[in-house]
Formats: C-alpha cells, sequence, structure tokens
C-alpha cells in the first residue's frame, strides 16, 4: 500500500520554516492525510549555528539528508526555494512526483535586472546598512504587498531573525548560491509554475519565461507580492489542488 502523501516547503534566501506563517496550517486543513515538512536549509532557522553552502546543488543535498522516507515527495517552493526544487527533481527524479514552483528564476532563461528588478536595487543596497530589525521591515515591505504593514507580522519576524540570526557568511553565500543558479535540464515530473504580476523583487516574466521553456501550467495572481503564501495562502492552495485534480496527480 502505498504511503501517506509527502509535502515538502522550501523557502528562500534569509527565511525559515516559520515564515510560512498560517500557509502551512490551511494546507493541512486542506490535506488532513498528508505529512508536510518545512525544513530549513544550513544558515537558516533551527540551522542558523551552521554556515549556507555557496551552491544549490549542495543545498539540495543538505535537504535531501533530513528525509525520512523513500516515498517520492511534493515540493511547494518559493523564491530561492524554487531553484532547489528544480535541482532536486532534475538530479533525483525517483524522489519528486511533482512540484510547485513561485516566484523563482533561473540565470539561463532571465536577464539579472529581471531577476531582482531594478526598481529594488535602492531598497537591497539601503539594507546593507539597516540594522537587523530594520532590515525585517525592508523585507516585509519589499516582499508583500498585503502585509506592508502588519506591526505584530513583523514583530515576529524580527523576534526569529534574533532567535536564529542568519550569519553575513550565510547570508553571502546564499544570494551567491541564486545568483549562480542555471537549469540544465528539463524535469519530466508535473509542474505547476505560479507566479505573482506584481511582485516588486523578482520580475514575474522570470517564472513565464520558464512555463514557456518548458511547456508546463502557469498561473499568476495580478496583486500579490513576492511571498504570494503570505499574501495569497487560500488562493495559491485552492489553485494546487485545482492543478493536482486536472493532471491526475495525487499530491
Amino acid at each position: 500500500m502505498k504511503g501517506r502523501e509527502r509535502f515538502i516547503l522550501i523557502r528562500g534566501l534569509l527565511r525559515e520554516a516559520r515564515h510560512w506563517g498560517n500557509f502551512t496550517a490551511d494546507l493541512q486543513q486542506h490535506f488532513p492525510n498528508a505529512i508536510i515538512s518545512t525544513p530549513d536549509i544550513p544558515g537558516n532557522g533551527a540551522r542558523y549555528h551552521e554556515t549556507s553552502p555557496k551552491t544549490i546543488a549542495e543545498i539540495t543535498e543538505s535537504l535531501r539528508q533530513q528525509k525520512d522516507s523513500s516515498q517520492p515527495l511534493r515540493l511547494i517552493s518559493l523564491s530561492m526555494g524554487g531553484m532547489i526544487a528544480i535541482d532536486w527533481m532534475t538530479r533525483y527524479p525517483d524522489e519528486v512526483e511533482a512540484a510547485v514552483l513561485i516566484n523563482t528564476s533561473a540565470r539561463s532563461l532571465s536577464p539579472f535586472y529581471h531577476r531582482l528588478r531594478w526598481t529594488a536595487y535602492p531598497h537591497v543596497l539601503r539594507m546593507i546598512f539597516h540594522s537587523a530589525a530594520q532590515k525585517e521591515t525592508d523585507i516585509l515591505r519589499l516582499t508583500s504587498n498585503h502585509h506592508q504593514h502588519d506591526n505584530k507580522l513583523l514583530k515576529f519576524w524580527q523576534q526569529w531573525q534574533q532567535q536564529c540570526p542568519v550569519s553575513k557568511a550565510s547570508a553571502r553565500n546564499q544570494v551567491l548560491a541564486a545568483v549562480k543558479f542555471s537549469i540544465l535540464t528539463k524535469p519530466q515530473q508535473p509542474v505547476l509554475i505560479v507566479t505573482s504580476r506584481a511582485d516588486r523583487l523578482v520580475d514575474y516574466r522570470c517564472s513565464l519565461r520558464l512555463a514557456r521553456a518548458w511547456s508546463t501550467d502557469y498561473i499568476q495572481h495580478e496583486s500579490a507580492g513576492h511571498d504570494l503564501p503570505l499574501d495569497e495562502p487560500i488562493w495559491l492552495i485552492n489553485v494546487i489542488k485545482q492543478w493536482a485534480a486536472s493532471n491526475f496527480v495525487r499530491i
């Protein structure tokens, strides 16, 4: 008998499991029998004492080592997490059954000024000189369109940063890994690419180009920010459910 469905949720730069917020609980409600994991990459969250690797491939290996089952996985990934998911499903196709890639990009398909929108450059540069607490304010305002001024949420983010601070070395390595990431192989598994047209950090055309290159399923939200699971969790879950049903993927 086949085991229970297994989701692995993968976050992006400088983020940890807790940044999934209500999305994890909402996903569990819609898939009550599923096993949902939100592992941290080295350098983030519970693994903040470690130093992040300098390549996406090495980050993938660190997540693979945390697997507790040989059953194929369903990946839901955001931003740099999407790069990890792509690497995982192409290099270890037997381990991944399907993947949802949210607001991700790759050097081979999109120019640098789309992978990080030129309008975001001043905000990112200012972050270099800001305190750790102020950086969390910057990140929230840059990645969310619906919670930009949510002070309660911001206090949680600042508290998590204090509890599990990402080192400068880990931050540098994560940026380096994301910048260098390039796609070499088209995955054979079902893939859903989801993007936010109003994303102010990564141009939505990065996702669009990826979907066209792979001739895979694509959908976009018109008003959500880069952190789509934060801005529109229920919309995103419903999209995943509908896509799964139409593609005969038990996810």
